[in-house]
């Protein structure tokens, strides 16, 4: 009986571990399809389109525990993590860093006060971009949707395949293309 128990714990431990969320040394959740680079939002859009993707950058702060959740119980769920994979060039931001990052319209922030410009406040926060930015809007103004909190499976998807497939520019509204695509998925 204690050999089971034992094999019990070790299995349970093994699969715990397998689905936990990698922290990073600034204490964000760490995801492999994120990109490390400079923060300089123009040359991140220029690099994204030619990977034919799409900037997203994801605001988040350290102990958060939506961040954690998104982390643990969405992000890593395969289709999800391989649409974002395929489909986004992905950017974290740290709520309260002290990265410089370099906005489109070309001011320069730590992210911490880049953050507040944007006057986001809750995290994570999700937003996602055109494939053309104008040079003189900050990218709270260029963003073409934002995702503001964390959200279960199916609407984050619908989210990330929304904005692939422009929703924001077919006139349908995001909570209708949800209730359609979530409608279509239950029959």
């Amino acid at each position: 009986m204690k050999t089971l128990i034992t094999a019990f714990a070790i299995l349970l431990s093994m699969t715990f571990a397998s689905t936990a969320s990698e922290v990073g040394d600034d204490g964000l959740h760490k995801a492999p399809w994120m990109r490390d680079t400079f923060k300089d939002l123009g040359e991140d859009l220029a690099e994204a389109n030619d990977e034919g993707k799409r900037l997203m950058i994801i605001i988040e702060q350290r102990g958060c525990i939506y961040c954690k959740k998104m982390h643990e119980d969405v992000f890593p769920i395969e289709k999800i993590a391989k649409y974002v994979e395929d489909n986004f060039f992905v950017v974290q931001i740290n709520m309260f860093g002290d990265v410089e990052v370099t906005d489109f319209d070309g001011e320069t922030l730590p992210e911490k006060d880049m953050v507040k410009k944007w006057r986001s406040l809750f995290t994570p926060t999700i937003l996602f971009f055109p494939r053309e930015v104008a040079d003189d809007v900050s990218a709270a103004q260029g963003a073409v949707a934002t995702m503001p909190g964390a959200f279960g499976r199916h609407t984050t998807f619908n989210m990330f395949n929304w904005i692939i497939e422009k929703g924001y520019d077919s006139g349908e509204s995001f909570q209708k293309y949800h209730a359609r695509k979530f409608a279509d998925q239950s029959k």
